[in-house]
């Protein structure tokens, strides 16, 4: 049977790696943001709905989402955001459907999620759920420094961290916690360790 594990961790946790590590080992990994901004590309699952809930204020010359523009529409304004969720959560999960619709019936698939905890991604209207959750954490000053390294100011970190879920609100729907704060290979080592959980699991 399909084995469905929802992967989450705050930003600069190291989630990302995580979940390329275990695509290593063979998990079929769907990045669950990109299939966000893909729902309201052009021609995506949610691209009409949201340009008729939000209108042209959105759109760009070519009338389709301009989505720094969104963004600032919703950014800051829960009941904006509330909006744009009710729309796109549930195009996000149709297409989650999809693709494990498509998948062998031995595989192992990895939802990489950042707001796992904050939202209803991942379950999906038929019932199907993720089976187990991993959380990737890591101390503070460590995640920071990882996002300032990518390109980030560390008051926009911060501001980030603050506006996800926090550590102990992601353990309580842990099954597994990899603690990512010192090198790859230790990390490599906990990924080896997960994958064969994995398989037990299975």
């Amino acid at each position: 049977m399909v084995l469905i594990v929802g992967l989450t961790g705050g930003i600069g946790s190291g989630k990302s790696t995580v979940a390329s590590l275990l695509a290593q080992h063979g998990a079929e990994v769907i990045d669950v943001d990109l299939l966000g901004r893909d729902v309201i590309a052009p021609g995506g699952r949610a691209e009409s709905a949201v340009l008729a809930e939000f209108g042209s204020t959105i759109a760009d010359v070519g009338g389709q989402i301009d989505r720094a523009a969104l963004a600032r529409a919703v950014f800051g304004q829960p009941a904006q955001l509330d909006r744009l969720t009710a729309i796109s959560h549930p195009a996000i999960n149709a297409e989650l459907g999809a693709w494990l619709d498509a998948l062998a019936a031995d595989s192992i698939v990895v939802l990489d999620m950042a707001i796992l905890v904050e939202s209803n991604l991942g379950r999906l209207a038929d019932g199907r759920c993720y089976d187990m959750v991993v959380v990737v954490e890591a101390p503070i000053d460590v995640r920071v420094q990882r996002a300032v390294d990518r390109g980030m100011t560390p008051d926009d970190v911060r501001a980030r961290i603050a506006s996800q879920a926090t550590d102990d609100e992601r353990r309580a729907v842990a099954a597994v916690v990899i603690v990512n704060d010192a090198d790859l290979d230790h990390l490599n080592l906990a990924v080896d360790d997960l994958w064969s959980r994995f398989i037990v699991r299975r």
